[in-house]
């Protein structure tokens, strides 16, 4: 009996050699060398020289002029949510392979199935390896209190784990659409490892690539994050497939973000907003409304910021505690903000402003649970711990955006007519803008009053007289 050939895999980039090893050498991280099982050579040559003349057969590849190859626009697949059709690029493209990746929790099977419920003129399969079908029909049933169910039969639940038992399952149904919950829960006959494994998910991630391909049927595959934040398996999951969506937020907050971090077809700068409901996830289609409190009169260290995730604009709120040191060495604290950019605001606002913080504790926080990015974020940061240290509110009505540089000039920023233009839908009436960008805005198209800066300096004084 032949012993079974052993290999190791490197668990972050997918790099394989004969024998363990400390570090890799196409990624450089350590101790992440898995021993894997690799299945009988014979069979996998055979299975894969089986492959091969299927996919020539139904592919017939042939060399190809590019003048000579006729470039059309598949039409999209409407998923009946804006917010999932604005990430995506415009909708699901067929014979595309989706990856959405989220830590346990955050609501992935939610949306997928609350999405695929709405789906009504296409015929379904819904392939779940972690939940019971019991589990999805009471899942199903909340998110359709309020409508109810629909009276069609093209949504199918199969619980199922083999790939092969999957792809006979494919072949009696005849799906138009296909999901599959989780693809670190199936697992093929042609590798002897367990589910979850690099190999396994490796190689069902393959054999679904090349049948979304061959017969354009759209596949989304649903996967799980490790702790490290990263989506689980090898590097190699995020380069077969088309598009990579990843469902972030706090469990904490309602809030829930859609971001395309991949996608073959699109931007990967849009972004959708989901409201976390008892019923399921409710799109939000002006977030500012709700990012904002009602009433922050009167209360210091808050300040109200004109931002842009992705191409969205939303105004958010920045809070900020100053308060003095209780133990030896101050604390610098941000949830939602680079930590690193706000040291370096903190040195700006104490170098070029002359405002000693040196032995204060900074505590800062996005309001609503949110991550942003946005480099026009650092004027708000900046006014709303100046407000917290000299205990006084910045006026109602004023709203801000501009980049802080090291030498304290505000540069200019992008987009600018899209965050006026959002601040002044919500009624804001002043907004602090950087001087250069005044240069290329109509004053008459806005009604708000803008207030151009140079210097940090400036805006202090716009402020707080």
């Amino acid at each position: 009996m032949a012993k079974d050939k052993i290999m190791y895999v490197c668990d972050n980039c997918g790099q394989e050699s004969a024998k363990w090893v400390g570090k890799c050498p196409a990624c450089g991280q350590w101790n992440t060398y898995k021993e894997i099982k690799v299945a009988d050579t014979k069979k996998k040559v055979v299975a894969t020289s089986a492959a091969a003349s299927a996919g020539r057969q139904l592919r017939e590849n042939k060399v190809l002029r590019l003048k000579d190859i006729s470039a059309h626009d598949d039409p999209r697949i409407d998923m009946h949510d804006a917010e999932l059709n604005r990430v995506l690029g415009g909708g699901l493209v067929p014979g595309s392979i989706v990856l959405l990746g989220g830590e346990p929790g955050i609501g992935k099977s939610t949306l997928s199935l609350q999405t695929m419920l709405n789906l009504t003129d296409k015929r379904i399969l819904y392939v779940s390896g972690e939940e019971s079908a019991h589990q999805l029909k009471m899942r199903a049933e909340r998110i359709l209190a309020v409508g109810g169910f629909p009276t069609d039969d093209n949504f199918m639940i199969l619980c199922e784990n083999s790939l092969e038992a999957i792809f006979d399952h494919i072949k009696e149904v005849q799906p138009e659409l296909i999901i599959i919950d989780s693809i670190q829960t199936i697992s093929t006959e042609d590798v002897e490892s367990s589910a979850g494994s690099i190999a396994q998910v490796r190689e069902c991630a393959s054999a679904l690539l090349r049948f979304a391909k061959t017969s354009g049927v759209p596949v989304i595959l649903i996967g799980h994050i490790t702790k490290e934040g990263t989506l689980a398996g090898p590097k190699i999951l995020e380069h077969i497939v088309d598009t990579v969506i990843q469902f972030e937020g706090d469990q904490h907050y309602m809030y829930r973000i859609l971001r395309s971090i991949k996608n073959r077809f699109g931007s990967t700068s849009e972004l959708g907003i989901y409201e976390m409901q008892q019923t399921g996830l409710r799109q939000v289609s002006n977030p500012s409304e709700l990012l904002l409190t009602e009433e922050h009169d009167g209360l210091s260290g808050v300040a109200i910021s004109s931002a842009i995730e992705g191409v969205r604009p939303f105004l958010v709120e920045t809070q900020a505690l100053v308060s003095s040191a209780a133990y030896g060495t101050p604390q610098r604290t941000a949830t939602g903000f680079d930590q690193r950019r706000l040291n370096m605001l903190l040195a700006v606002l104490e170098k070029r402003v002359g405002f000693k913080l040196m032995q204060k504790d900074v505590f800062l926080n996005i309001a609503g649970g949110l991550r942003v990015t946005d480099m026009a974020m650092d004027l708000s940061v900046i006014a709303a711990v100046l407000s917290s240290n000299v205990d006084t509110p910045i006026e109602s009505g004023w709203c801000m955006a501009g980049e802080v540089g090291l030498s304290g000039e505000v540069r200019p920023i992008a987009r600018i007519e899209q965050r006026i233009s959002e601040a002044e839908k919500l009624g804001f009436s002043h907004i602090i803008i950087p001087k250069y960008n005044l240069s290329s805005l109509n004053r008459k198209k806005f009604n708000i009053e803008l207030v151009p800066v140079r210097k940090v300096e400036e805006a202090l004084r716009a402020l707080f007289g």
